[in-house]
């Protein structure tokens, strides 16, 4: 390590030259990495939801479908916008009440449910089918051109329309709440650390690594505008520490290299490459078990993630020592007062009153693991965007209109007799809340040939294999009203046709639900199994992963229990992420803390002593750290309109918050309780060679090399474990020097 970091020092202009030029191919690729706003893409290809929908591509010709109303507009102008609907690019198909008639018969002379499904009052509605999938960017584009030919008496609805809403939405957005996320980081470092010049050179160097980061999921293909929403705020909430062990061990090594920077500098390198990749472990391994999601977004999301850790850590001891170099003077003329107080007061009160904190522990673990256990999710993205889109007015009309709400479709055998069609349909219609079901036996009585059926409609509904039925249902995605009905459908079209597959938003939703619930319990056993072993080999303890792994999910059973006690309704997607995030990024809080309390135990310090020293020593390091991330996510969770990610950044600043509570309060008092345990199931608490003379003659043993050797360990224990204030440090020293 000593000859990299050596070589760093001495190439850092350099290195920062092609960090910066490694920008633009970074830049292309971001700009060249297609964005996906349609998470059921992310369902496995071998449920029949999903093979439907590749089936209805094949036979049909068809991907996505809008239903638009026309509200207030003459058969002959509607007729109109019809014909310039088929004239745009991607659209395959036009489905309206001339199809099945002409337009001088009466529209009362229709089959009665045909009618009722087209027609409200002065409104009615047409489908449109796309020769692109949902979230495809020619479906998107086809929705912006229909919009300015209908006009505003025109209502387009549809999944389509949600991505392409959603889509607008956060490409307005997104460039606002990095900015935000970066200004409060900004403030917050300004705040907490001891020159105003520094934050903004951590934010240089996490920003060029974001860049790298982004710009590097070009090999994916494409990323779920949930990943790239949140990669850069992230990135920028779980790297800053980072930052923050390189600068104050750097400052550390200024003072025992008396000033000659770049000397210190090196040593500094060589000491964060060790603590910066234990530490980026844990974070690492969080992202790394939402790989092992069945649903495909947890994997999409956790390869950008762990990605963008790696790479910040590259950066952090490669183009971080060059910036600090290169702006060494001015860091030196904005130095100011660090506010945090001397901790070691506030230290000896929380073990004083330890019991009251156990508990507190104890009281509220069994009703925040009760909220964590009985959170109301909800899986329909569409329910939650802001009232004044497009696609939410168009919703709502549809709802109190034409009181529909999902609309599903059969891929049904072609060559299936008319009278089983008919029996199908009449059995589905039937169930509870389904308004109409549109097919080709809908058309025609039971004992009519399908050969009298119009050519237009059967061209649009019969291939060469299947035929499509279109169910409306009165029942919104997601709700458990629609999944009975699902399935209450699935049973009776299976009755008739073993082969057919039922389709559509709502379907699939379905099969989200299931899927998620799974992957709740595999991924939170997975990052728990893995953080675990972690520890466990970091530490070298049997018992104290069950500790730190225990402190860290009571703080997550507080988070993600909060909602269930406040009636607030959280994306599904949020309690498969906050667990395993908040518990990967903020588990390194409680490791810091043990790790030094280990240290004062092998120095020979009783319980006490080390773990009220331990808990001094890291107090200002979490605060620092829980607040850059509480800054880079709160203000995002403040702006944006888009819940998904209001909601996952509310969870995420808040879970930073209440880790660092939990840390700084429960795990003391824990280490308290459990010290004999703990020493008998770990290595490294005792000093092996002392034990003969006793821990209390450590302090005779006054030895030029003892001291030398404890200045080595505080600042080893520094560098590894956090960003300890240089006072702090100087002081420890200064003591050990006194008390020899």
């Amino acid at each position: 390590m000593e000859a990299f970091s050596k070589k760093v020092v001495k190439f850092r202009i350099p290195i920062l030259i092609a960090a910066i030029l490694l920008m633009i191919p970074a830049a292309f690729g971001y700009l060249h990495t297609r964005t996906n706003y349609d998470i059921l893409t992310y369902l496995p290809d071998s449920i029949d939801t999903i093979k439907g929908q590749d089936i209805l591509k094949d036979e049909f010709g068809k991907g996505a479908f809008s239903l638009v109303i026309f509200d207030g507009m003459s058969d002959k102008e509607i007729a109109k916008t019809e014909a310039e609907f088929k004239q745009i690019d991607h659209v395959n198909s036009v489905i309206w009440y001339d199809d099945i008639a002409d337009l001088n018969i009466p529209k009362e002379m229709i089959p009665s449910d045909v009618y009722k499904a087209f027609n409200s009052g002065d409104s009615t509605l047409m489908a449109v089918f796309f020769d692109t999938s949902t979230s495809a960017d020619g479906t998107m584009n086809a929705i912006n051109q229909m919009r300015k030919v209908a006009g505003k008496h025109c209502y387009i609805s549809g999944m389509s329309t949600m991505v392409t809403d959603l889509k607008n939405l956060t490409e307005q957005e997104e460039p606002i709440y990095v900015s935000i996320a970066v200004i409060l980081s900004c403030i917050a470092m300004m705040v907490f650390m001891d020159s105003y010049v520094v934050p903004l050179v951590f934010l240089a160097n996490i920003g060029i690594a974001i860049v790298w980061n982004l710009g590097t999921n070009q090999f994916l293909g494409e990323v779920s505008f949930i990943t790239k929403a949140l990669a850069a705020v992230l990135q920028l909430a779980v790297t800053m520490d980072y930052s923050i062990f390189l600068w104050h061990s750097f400052e550390e090594q200024l003072q025992l290299n008396r000033g000659d920077s770049k000397t210190a500098m090196a040593k500094a390198i060589a000491a964060t490459i060790t603590s910066v990749t234990g530490s980026s472990i844990t974070t690492v391994a969080g992202f790394i078990a939402m790989c092992f999601m069945t649903f495909k977004l947890g994997m999409n999301l956790g390869i950008v993630m762990a990605k963008g850790v790696i790479l910040g850590v590259i950066s952090c001891v490669t183009v971080l020592p060059a910036l600090i170099l290169l702006f060494a003077p001015l860091i030196e003329k904005t130095r100011h007062r660090n506010i945090l107080p001397d901790m070691h007061k506030l230290a000896h009160a929380i073990i004083d009153h330890r019991k009251i904190f156990l508990v507190i522990f104890i009281v509220m673990w069994i009703p925040a693991s009760y909220g964590y256990n009985h959170i109301q999710t909800y899986y329909d993205m569409g329910s939650r965007l802001p009232k004044n889109l497009g696609y939410s007015i168009a919703r709502h009309k549809m709802e109190k209109d034409f009181k529909t709400g999902a609309t599903h479709m059969i891929l049904a055998k072609k060559d299936l007799s008319t009278r089983d069609a008919h029996n199908m349909i009449d059995g589905i219609k039937e169930i509870k809340g389904v308004k109409n079901v549109l097919a080709m036996d809908s058309f025609l009585g039971p004992m009519v040939p399908k050969q009298m059926i119009p050519s237009s409609i059967r061209n649009e509904l019969a291939s060469g294999k299947y035929q499509l039925m279109i169910i409306n249902s009165e029942y919104s995605t997601g709700t458990n009203q629609v999944n009975r009905q699902i399935t209450k459908i699935n049973k009776v079209m299976k009755r008739y046709d073993k082969t057919a597959m039922l389709i559509g938003e709502a379907p699939c939703t379905k099969d989200l639900i299931t899927i998620s619930n799974h992957d709740f319990n595999v991924v939170n056993a997975v990052s728990i199994a893995m953080i675990f072993l972690i520890i466990a080999l970091v530490l070298q303890s049997f018992s104290l992963p069950f500790i730190l792994v225990a402190v860290i999910e009571f703080a997550i059973f507080i988070n993600l229990g909060i909602p269930f006690y406040t009636h607030t309704t959280l994306v599904f997607i949020a309690s498969i992420c906050i667990s395993t995030i908040q518990l990967g990024a903020t588990v390194d809080y409680a490791i810091l803390m043990t790790t030094r309390y280990k240290t004062e135990r092998y120095n020979g310090k009783e319980k006490r002593d080390a773990i009220e020293t331990a808990l001094a020593f890291a107090i200002p390091s979490i605060i620092v750290s829980a607040a850059g991330f509480f800054a880079a996510t709160f203000g995002v969770a403040v702006y944006s309109d888009i819940d998904i990610i209001s909601s996952l950044c509310t969870l995420l600043a808040r879970g930073a918050l209440i880790s660092m509570l939990s840390v700084i309060f429960i795990l003391p008092s824990l280490l308290m309780l459990f010290d004999h345990i703990i020493i008998k199931t770990s290595k490294g608490f005792i000093d092996r060679s002392r034990t003969g003379l006793g821990a209390r003659t450590k302090a005779a043993d006054n030895t030029a090399e003892a001291s030398n050797q404890e200045t080595r360990v505080f600042s080893k224990i520094e560098n590894l474990n956090g960003s300890e204030p240089t006072k702090l440090f100087r002081r420890n020293i200064s003591d050990s020097k006194k008390g020899n």
